[in-house]
């Protein structure tokens, strides 16, 4: 008579594989749990961190100089006699252009999804694909180099020409509000394009085949069904884009002229971030302040857009 014995580890060598790979299946699982608590922790504390500094940093000055004056002032003359530190103009070109580089961008990002995840084949998705991914790649500063030596000489023609009998215009090169708009433009479409793409890819596969089982054509199924079930995705890709547009600095203050100045399209303007880039390496005391609450005002601009988008998702999905 045999008798089992109830050590595992004289246990029949099959239920001892299957234990042990148990086990070390519930350690990978909790390793990884680990990790990616540890991941989100670290991500949460960089946000803290970052916030609690700008808000250190930046917030005394508008104790000092007064919030209106600085948000609404018009004139920014930080090193004169009597100090000027109004950022109206800057607000004002970062929103207006950031807003119609969006405009400008967005639609054509998307269409350029839609027709790598719907309409293009293979080989034609295989060409066109990487191409979008060298735009991303490109630094900021090959951006605002193309724009300076391309786009702003034929800015300059279209301005002379429009301005050919207005002896009061200021000339301004073709280094404008329309040159720093049409560079954002092309900057936030490999964003949108990519994130876009994912989405539409992601949508399942039934929903298509139900539209066009009841007569509707791939350009409605398009339109109708696969675009607003991946509009969570594509509003990703928008607030990315409207991120890398506002936070842009370098290759907007080759083509913008970066005068603090009304945002008329033919203005040289200053955007907030030229502001702070073309002024950092110098300034000092409560200069630097300002500078430093301007970075603020930006964090709460980008702030404002991410809840304003998570508002419009959720009643979305409420209404589903």
């Amino acid at each position: 008579m045999k008798v089992k014995s109830s050590n595992p580890a004289v246990a029949p060598s099959g239920k001892t594989t299957i234990l042990g790979v148990n086990q070390s299946r519930k350690a990978i699982e909790r390793t990884a749990t680990i990790i990616f608590f540890v991941c989100g922790i670290v991500a949460i504390l960089a946000v803290a961190a970052i916030t609690i500094y700008l808000i250190a940093s930046g917030a005394p000055a508008l104790g000092k100089v007064g919030i209106l004056d600085i948000l609404f002032g018009t004139v920014w003359s930080p090193t004169a006699d009597d100090p000027s530190f109004g950022i109206a103009y800057l607000i004002l070109a970062s929103i207006f252009g950031t807003a119609l580089a969006i405009c400008i961008g967005v639609p054509i990002g998307l269409l350029a999804a839609v027709f790598l995840a719907e309409i293009a084949n293979t080989k034609v998705a295989n060409i066109v694909r990487p191409c979008v991914e060298l735009l991303a790649g490109i630094p900021s500063v090959v951006y605002g180099l193309l724009g300076a030596i391309i786009l702003c000489p034929l800015m300059y023609d279209i301005e002379a020409a429009i301005f050919a009998n207005d002896p009061n215009h200021q000339m301004t090169g073709g280094k404008n509000l329309i040159s720093a708009i049409l560079v954002l433009a092309i900057m936030i479409l490999p964003t949108v394009i990519n994130v876009s793409e994912s989405s539409l890819r992601a949508v399942p596969q039934n929903y298509r085949a139900s539209s066009l089982a009841l007569g509707a054509s791939k350009i409605q199924t398009i339109f109708k069904v696969t675009i607003p079930a991946a509009k969570s995705g594509i509003l990703t890709g928008v607030v990315l884009g409207i991120g890398r547009a506002l936070g842009e600095a370098m290759a907007v203050v080759m083509v913008c002229g970066n005068v603090a100045n009304v945002p008329f399209p033919f203005n040289s303007v200053r955007f907030l971030t030229t502001g702070i880039v073309s002024e950092m390496s110098y300034s000092s005391g409560l200069h630097r302040e300002v500078l430093f609450t301007i970075g603020l005002v930006l964090f709460v601009f980008i702030m404002i857009i991410n809840v304003l988008v998570n508002v419009v998702l959720k009643k979305g999905v409420e209404k589903e």
